[in-house]
């Protein structure tokens, strides 16, 4: 039958019999036939007595192309529906569909009423199945929740690993079940821990994910003005603390995947170079928590000057010299988290982390709304399903009281750590605080006193529209962690199974970096990225002065723009009265790099100090592929910011660069950051 509808001809039947459909079984279609009455009370819906032949169809019965049902003639009787009872035999009046609240699935502006099953039973089948049937090729996701048996027959199965526009599925992750719709369809098991594909998502505005966002936006993010460019002999020292946060590439994939430019404020140059795992040298047996490496190379955008690449290496250890490992995941089950992208797809995505736990991990759940409650009291990471028959329960409704989850998630914490163990509160959300004591400054002056009690916080975010970026990063950023966002089951497998142990183990605590120029050699100097990680000179020696950690096996990777003493592109004017004397051997070194990192738990730090010297000619091959692609993310993000400092630089040069040295890309990532430069081109063209 359904390649029959799906002929020229079969589609103008498949129109009229949806057509006449939606006249006789919701309440819009009854309000059509009575010429914008009133929709019908109890006891006046209408009876479908026998099917409808389509050669009785008005021939100009359409749809719309928003997908809502667009009537243009109606029949002109009806009688109330009724139902014989099972135990007379009489007829009983079906009462109306609820007020229509089923209208997750709905465009802006259309409203699909959900149809009690007793109404279906009054219907001929032949009727029904054609209407489902047509229904679903005009709007799937209206379809699936009327009948998802009727759905899954007629619609292809996704991916559920599915390229980065996919999502997780609405209805099959709620509870480990397809959830009962409104008007009594029944619900359909699935497996407690299985794994469901992920179709196109439909947000709450009725907005397809793939295709764009919701309309409501209060989004908000965490940025500042880009670093300006510096004369060495007025500033010539730069001091920041390290960032391993990688949200900032998620959401720009997101927003592009979603056909639309990414926030300015959203992009965080730093934290989309370091998305990247790169193949830097590795420190060796004995030596410290990570190994620094320093490329200089020719600038791609500005030929007057040169690029000053530093990256960070950290040492993995044995995966049995790991000591055991206690989570207290914080779930947001505020009503904000309903989206199909948010507590859905956070459910699916800590399922994949399970299976990379040891037997002598534990986990907790707290969940919190308008209050906080413990879920899952500590349970071995070996039970599989009591953590998952716990995860399913969630579902989401009330306010957002923050700090009462991220007490009790605290408090759960410090129960479950022995001595010599790691205690880790994973917070997931959207960052849509809104009850209780919930400033950002509480909070993070709170999760502040925790990190010294050896406690840190990560924090996941989900979803669009309301996604709090800024909150989560002043929540991580205090609590010693990290901040991810995650949008796909691809990021949640890069973030949760394949950086887990990067993530939660940290190797070097409160790591900053200073880099003095050389005023002699350079003249002016600007850091690409890092706006939000800027510390005063001072900071650098004092040891009560917070900075980022180094999880192990992770990198870090910043980038300096420099511009050589006598070079054209200098953008400052020299000093009339400065002196650009430099004291101390120099020989071709354009400055010095300095760090300062803590073993984990330590309150004194370590220095390590090297020389940065003009010699690109030292670098290997892969020494410069790794720092060219590096170079290249960083020019997306500057094109991204519209950056006043690259000059002819366009979106073809990006591409090229990038595209030449993705070098060893086993998982992809290289290549999805080259699809994403081309469609990041395509939109600022249109």
């Amino acid at each position: 039958m359904l390649s029959t509808l799906t002929t020229r001809g079969g589609l103008t039947v498949t129109t009229a019999l949806v057509a006449v459909g939606l006249l006789v079984l919701t309440p819009y279609g009854q309000n059509l036939i009575r010429g914008g009455q009133p929709l019908l009370t109890e006891g006046e819906v209408p009876r479908v007595e026998q099917p409808v032949n389509p050669s009785d169809v008005p021939p100009d019965a359409t749809i719309a192309q928003s997908g809502e049902v667009a009537l243009q003639t109606a029949p002109a009787d009806t009688a109330p529906a009724t139902e014989p009872t099972a135990a007379t035999g009489t007829d009983t009046v079906v009462p109306p569909p609820p007020a229509p609240e089923a209208t997750l699935g709905a465009a802006p502006g259309a409203t699909i009423a959900a149809v009690p099953e007793a109404t279906l039973r009054a219907a001929p089948e032949a009727t029904l199945r054609a209407a489902r049937e047509a229904t679903l090729r005009a709007d799937p996701v209206a379809a699936s929740e009327a009948d998802p048996a009727a759905a899954s027959e007629a619609a292809p199965a996704a991916d559920p690993v599915a390229a980065p526009a996919a999502a997780v599925a609405d209805q099959a992750l709620d509870d480990g079940l397809v959830m009962e719709a409104q008007g009594g369809v029944a619900a359909t098991a699935v497996e407690p821990g299985s794994l469901v594909p992920a179709p196109a998502v439909i947000g709450r505005q009725g907005i397809d994910m793939a295709a764009g966002l919701p309309e409501a936006d209060t989004e908000a993010f965490a940025n500042a003005v880009e670093n300006p460019v510096k004369a060495v002999t007025e500033a010539p020292v730069s001091t920041f603390s390290i960032d391993v946060d990688t949200a900032s590439y998620a959401i720009i994939r997101q927003s592009l995947n979603a056909g639309q430019l990414p926030p300015p404020d959203a992009v965080r140059v730093e934290e989309m170079v370091n998305y990247f795992p790169y193949d830097y040298p590795a420190p060796a047996a004995g030596d410290g928590p990570f190994r620094p490496t320093i490329t200089v190379m020719d600038t791609p955008w500005n030929s007057g000057t040169e690029l000053v690449h530093i990256a960070l290496q950290g040492r993995m250890p044995a995966i049995e010299d790991r000591p055991p490992l206690n989570l207290v995941f914080l779930i947001d089950t505020s009503g904000s988290m309903e989206d199909p992208t948010k507590l859905p797809l956070l459910k699916q995505s800590f399922r994949l982390m399970l299976d990379n736990l040891r037997p002598e991990d534990q986990v907790a759940i707290v969940a919190y709304a308008g209050s906080s409650g413990l879920v899952l009291p500590p349970t071995a990471a070996a039970d599989r399903q009591a953590i998952l028959a716990a995860m399913s329960n969630l579902s989401a409704g009330g306010g957002t009281n923050g700090q009462g989850g991220l007490e009790q998630a605290y408090a759960v914490a410090a129960q479950m750590a022995d001595e010599g163990e790691v205690a880790r509160v994973i917070l997931a959300t959207d960052g849509d605080f809104n009850v209780g004591p919930s400033s950002i400054g509480e909070m993070t002056s709170y999760i502040a006193d925790q990190r010294e009690t050896g406690v840190y916080l990560s924090v996941l975010g989900f979803g669009r529209g309301n996604l709090d970026d800024a909150t989560m990063q002043a929540l991580a950023q205090n609590g010693n962690g990290t901040a991810a966002y995650i949008d796909t089951l691809n990021e949640a497998q890069k973030v949760l199974v394949d950086q887990l142990t990067g993530a939660l183990f940290a190797i070097a605590a409160d790591v900053k970096v200073q880099v003095e120029f050389n005023p002699a050699v350079i003249a002016e100097y600007r850091l690409i990225g890092y706006e939000t990680r800027a510390l005063a000179r001072e900071d650098f020696n004092n040891d009560a002065v917070d900075a980022g950690e180094i999880g192990a096996g992770l990198s870090v990777t910043a980038i300096y723009e420099v511009t050589p003493v006598g070079s054209d592109a200098m953008m400052t004017t020299p000093l009339r009265y400065g002196d650009a004397a430099a004291t101390g051997p120099v020989g071709n070194e354009i400055g010095f790099l300095r760090l300062r990192w803590k073993e984990p738990g330590a309150s004194d730090s370590q220095l390590l100090e090297t020389p940065i010297l003009l010699d690109a000619a030292a670098a290997s091959d892969t020494q410069l592929t790794e720092a060219r692609f590096a170079v290249a993310v960083a020019g997306m993000g500057q094109l991204l910011r519209d950056s006043p400092y690259l000059g002819g630089w366009d979106w073809d040069q990006a591409i090229a660069l990038a595209a030449e040295n993705r070098g060893t890309d086993a998982f992809g990532y290289r290549n999805e950051a080259v699809r994403l430069m081309r469609l990041a081109q395509s939109l600022q063209a249109n």
